[in-house]
């Protein structure tokens, strides 16, 4: 391609609203332009990176047996309202009608089109297991779209659904989708850690993640020290705490604490650890149907994790409660405990079961009961509600865990049979009994890892494109046109280059050196050969955009020299 003809508007501006180097970046380098909020068009460079990208999934799915389709982006809302997720996924959605008043959503995600394809298509355990993916442009109508490719409005995934005959099966599937995953993050050149996560509004279970680690990303991860592993803070565990406090002394009793409506007051004015006292939260849980105040209980020195909060209580979502609501569902705020909570739903995170020696409210203005055994508490529901902190331990190793940032650009489950019992997916097993299809679901983030790629690998010039996600491996940089033989020698590689199938690009424009330099480090061309001055002393500079520097070639060896070093 030559730079004079290409369609590379680069800028020295960046739009207002880009805080991500990615964002940055591919908006002043010409991969992409914003149409409105959430919005982006791939520009050549952008398009030839994606596709860069899909090329190696399609290679790795391949390799597995997974069969690429092409679903219809738009789907009739009646599969979305068969699988109940209609109003789950809230305004998210985007729903629309038809000239004849027919409902439709543009696909966020696409479990209820495929299980459709499917159903009645897959009749027999002989035809299983399958293998299906597809990548496609999604919608989800985000409330804040942010971040440029990382959280946009419209974006392009790819997404696989595999359907077997049995658990057994779906496991061997789940590892080796896996197992492919990391192999093209590793080709995308990319430091990333799979880790256990929270299923959210696809459902199912065997939820992990794919993380690539950037001080930019979103999530916050929690690693071992010894182990490989990893889960996303919603999901993250921990060991059970090695060094435990000395308990306080105190018979069962309500004591007056005037004014005491902190855990770290409690600690202060009983001169305990807050390991020993129990934090009450209330949260207003909603439901399709309803919406009320459930009770969280954990210990004082241990934080709620919400999502974990809104799964044990099997909510859609939890909202904060005021004081006043609290006074109005005769709850005492700053003094609530466990005992005597019967007219309200009371959940309890794990490590307060058989727990004792415990000071918690006494559900009256300036009392606590001090010496509360838990075990009392016969009929009570435990759930994991804690979050994990850095320096806890390891749930599978005696290491201790620490906390990173990283982007999420994949994501797969085990989805069982939530989604073929509720679309009546059904086959025949080995002993002719009709039961559902047992399904997972593999996605990963297309568009996203463009942006995943940049903000691991970038400087202060520019991009920094990974071998195989560069638009062009070289760029030939005639630094004067108006020299004959600069620009003889220019045509003469470009022309060579390009017969041996290597992906280059030669700069031919008009402009001053410095000038394609700078777009040539801002675009990040894995290596850019300068044919300048050097060639009156019979040499050419090949400029490593990685390393930052430049290895003098004879010219008469420019061709040979340069396929050695970027093959």
């Amino acid at each position: 391609m030559r730079f004079s003809k290409a369609f590379i508007p680069t800028s020295k501006e960046a739009p207002s609203e880009a805080v991500l180097v990615s964002h940055i970046l591919l908006w002043r380098a010409g991969f992409v332009s914003q149409v409105a909020s959430g919005l982006y068009n791939y520009l050549p460079l952008g398009k030839r990176v994606l596709r860069k990208i899909e090329n190696i999934i399609n290679d790795e799915m391949s390799r597995c047996g997974a069969q690429e389709v092409e679903l219809s982006f738009v789907t009739p809302a009646e599969l979305w309202q068969e699988s109940g997720r209609i109003e789950k996924f809230g305004k998210e959605l985007l729903r629309f009608k038809d000239r004849k008043e027919n409902l439709f959503v543009l696909g966020p995600t696409h479990e209820e089109m495929m299980v459709n394809v499917i159903r009645n298509r897959l009749t027999s355990y002989k035809q299983l297991p399958m293998n299906l993916y597809q990548i496609k442009t999604k919608f989800r109508d985000e409330a804040r779209p942010r971040f440029g490719l990382m959280r946009s409005r419209e974006f392009i995934m790819k997404d696989g659904y595999s359907f077997h005959a049995n658990e057994e099966d779906l496991d061997r599937e789940f590892e080796a989708m896996e197992a492919a995953y990391k192999r093209i993050l590793e080709r995308l050149g990319l430091e990333f850690r799979i880790v256990e996560a929270d299923s959210g509004a696809i459902g199912g279970s065997g939820s992990k993640e794919l993380m690539v680690i950037a001080d930019s990303g979103e999530d916050t991860i929690a690693i071992c020290s010894h182990c490989e592993y990893g889960a996303n803070i919603e999901a993250a565990l921990c060991s059970q705490r090695s060094e435990i406090p000395e308990a306080p002394e105190a018979d069962f009793n309500k004591f007056k604490t005037p004014n005491i409506k902190s855990i770290e007051d409690l600690s202060n004015f009983f001169k305990i650890d807050s390991f020993y006292t129990v934090k009450t939260i209330a949260m207003r849980a909603i439901y399709e149907e309803e919406e009320k105040i459930v009770l969280f209980f954990l210990r004082g020195n241990d934080t709620l994790q919400e999502v974990k909060a809104t799964n044990a209580a099997k909510a859609l979502e939890l909202m904060d409660v005021s004081e006043e609501e609290l006074k109005d569902a005769g709850l005492v705020a700053g003094f609530m405990g466990p005992l005597d909570m019967n007219n309200f739903t009371c959940i309890f995170d794990e490590a307060l079961q058989n727990a004792d020696s415990m000071i918690c409210g006494a559900n009256e203005v300036d009392y606590h009961y001090v010496g509360v055994d838990m075990k009392v508490l016969k009929e009570a529901e435990f759930a994991d509600l804690a979050q994990v902190q850095e320096g806890d331990g390891c749930p599978y190793c005696n290491g201790t865990l620490s906390f990173t940032k990283g982007i999420e650009v994949g994501h797969i489950f085990k989805l069982g049979t939530t989604y073929s019992k509720a679309l009546k997916a059904e086959f025949l097993n080995e002993k002719g009994q009709s039961v559902p299809l047992i399904m997972g679901t593999y996605g990963m983030g297309v568009s996203r890892l463009i942006a995943a790629v940049i903000e691991q690998h970038h400087d202060e010039k520019g991009c920094v494109w990974t071998k195989e996600t560069a638009p062009y491996t070289l760029n030939i940089m005639v630094s004067n046109i108006k020299d004959e033989e600069q620009f003889a020698l220019g045509e003469k590689l470009y022309a060579a280059f390009r017969k041996a199938g290597l992906e280059v690009m030669i700069d031919d424009r008009k402009e001053r050196f410095g000038f394609k330099m700078k777009d040539a480090e801002l675009i990040g061309f894995p290596y850019t050969l300068i044919i300048g001055k050097e060639l009156v002393n019979g040499n050419v500079q090949l400029f490593d955009r990685k390393k930052d520097e430049k290895i003098v070639i004879e010219a008469s060896k420019a061709f040979d020299g340069v396929m050695d070093i970027v093959k």
